[in-house]
């Protein structure tokens, strides 16, 4: 069953896509800026898992205050990429990787030596959420304290604020010494998108972050992602191509390691310009 943001229309009996439907607005609101600020570009990126491929000459572009949605198959290679933008995958052994990521304009993989300082600025939300086993405070205050911030007010203050933003302070502000395991799937996971927002970073990526939780916390975790995008850059990977077409301005397609097709999402859901990119959102294959 179709999500009620989204209608299927058929061209010609033979073709159907995907489409925000024009009664429902989509959760986001694409911002018109002009010309569209680069914040991270990527050029020629191959990636080995040893002698494996997993990436192939991938390039693209990634806007400012915009939400970029990666779809494609399992094991298409969008959360391989995705991790390349932080360098996560450093932490792999046996991997490699070819062409440059740059942030800014500066290359991550040859500019930055301190892996914790590009990561600080590129934050990571994964698919499973990962509290810590601690307090909710001490969760969000992690990242401050290990980064060298003492100072009692400034880190209360900074915890209130980021689980504002994470749309979990009214439902956690009197229980703040409570541990985090304790807390609701959708709650766990809305807390560690608060903890990776405490220290200030500019890009942040999700790891189809909605996969494991029910459709209310799905929806709130949207709702975040629209407001997220005022003051951060996002990327996201799903599996689900309603959820991209609702949150995401931009969308990009991967297919066995290769980024196929990427575009604004309403033109890539209804106008696709690769006939392989039109087979996957029409559900022949995938």
């Amino acid at each position: 069953m179709l999500d009620n943001n989204i209608e299927i229309t058929t061209d010609d009996k033979e073709r159907a896509v995907l489409i925000p439907s024009p009664t429902t607005p989509a959760r986001h609101t694409e911002k018109q800026t002009t010309p569209t600020q680069i914040k991270m570009s990527v050029r020629d990126v191959n990636f080995f898992y040893g002698d494996k491929p997993a990436l192939h000459q991938v390039s693209i572009d990634i806007s400012v205050n915009r939400v970029t949605a990666l779809i494609g198959p399992s094991g298409c290679g969008k959360s391989t990429f995705l991790r390349t933008l932080n360098r996560m995958n450093d932490t792999i052994p046996g991997t490699r990787m070819t062409g440059t990521v740059k942030l800014d304009g500066v290359d991550v993989y040859q500019s930055i030596e301190d892996v914790s300082t590009l990561r600080t600025k590129v934050g990571m939300v994964f698919q499973k959420s990962n509290p810590f086993p601690k307090s909710i405070f001490d969760n969000v205050a992690y990242g401050l304290r290990v980064n060298g911030i003492n100072d009692k007010d400034l880190i209360a203050q900074t915890v209130e604020q980021t689980l504002k933003k994470a749309y979990l302070w009214g439902e956690v502000k009197d229980m703040m010494d409570n541990s985090a395991l304790a807390l609701s799937g959708g709650q766990q996971q809305r807390l560690c998108i608060a903890r990776a927002l405490a220290v200030e970073p500019e890009v942040i990526l999700m790891d189809e972050p909605a996969s494991a939780l029910d459709p209310i916390s799905t929806a709130k975790i949207e709702d975040l992602i629209a407001e997220l995008k005022k003051d951060y850059t996002i990327v996201i990977v799903t599996h689900n191509m309603q959820q991209a077409a609702r949150v995401s301005d931009t969308t990009a397609f991967f297919f066995e390691g290769v980024l196929i097709e990427h575009g604004p999402t309403r033109q890539l859901f209804t106008k696709p310009n690769k006939k392989k990119t039109e087979d996957y959102i029409t559900g022949r294959f995938g």
